[in-house]
């Protein structure tokens, strides 16, 4: 059991490479893990697999497309994307966080890793209910009874709305970086994205935020 090792649930997209640099910061040995579940756009495995070579660590590659199959939602399918106030998205992808830390913790304990990173936030959690804090601890809780193994989930964005993300990117000497690399669109589009969908619209905002603050806006 290595303590100062850390697996990092990986997309690519800005939240989780924030994350991976951060792990880098603070472990001693890093590896990322990314899902093939079903999504509309496989660039997003791609981009993944480039970050990760960039950072220089190892990247797993899941298959669980059968999450793609079982759910109703506009990333695994060609349904508009809706947004209604008091409502889930139906970008929420049923399970999926639940999942995917669950198989990271399978592949960590096979490796010898006790650390689990994930970019999940309550603050800018988009109505997403296995976001929350809550989630998080209850499920740590249930990995570790399940496996008899001392896992650790990490949620180093969990209190961070996306301005502080930025920052913390920033902090970490990875801003232009995440700015240019990142691919967090749901219309599968790298860097600014496609400026029109929510995921867009979330990172768009804390960015003009976070450069108000540095006085570049």
């Amino acid at each position: 059991m290595k303590r100062n090792t850390a697996l990092v649930v990986f997309s690519g997209g800005q939240d989780s490479t924030t994350c991976l640099a951060w792990a880098k910061k603070h472990y001693e040995h890093v590896e990322t893990v990314t899902f093939l579940y079903g999504q509309k756009h496989s660039l997003e495995v791609d981009v993944a697999k480039a970050i990760a070579a960039d950072f220089g660590v190892e990247n797993h590659l899941l298959d669980m497309s059968l999450l793609g199959q079982l759910t109703d939602n506009a990333l695994t399918s060609d349904k508009p994307i809706e947004s209604k106030e008091g409502e889930i998205p139906n970008t929420f992808v049923d399970g999926r966080n639940h999942l995917f830390l669950s198989f990271a913790a399978v592949l960590a304990k096979q490796r010898g890793i006790t650390d689990l990173v994930t970019g999940v936030c309550e603050t800018d959690f988009s109505g997403y209910p296995d976001c929350r804090d809550a989630f998080i601890k209850s499920l740590n809780v249930t990995l570790n009874l399940a496996m008899d193994y001392l896992f650790v989930i990490q949620t180093p964005l969990m209190w961070l709305d996306k301005s502080e993300t930025w920052a913390l990117a920033d902090e970490l000497g990875y801003f232009d970086y995440v700015r240019e690399n990142t691919l967090t669109c749901y219309n599968g589009i790298k860097g600014s994205g496609c400026g029109e969908c929510p995921a867009c619209h979330l990172r768009q905002a804390g960015l003009d935020n976070y450069m108000a603050r540095r006085g570049l806006a």
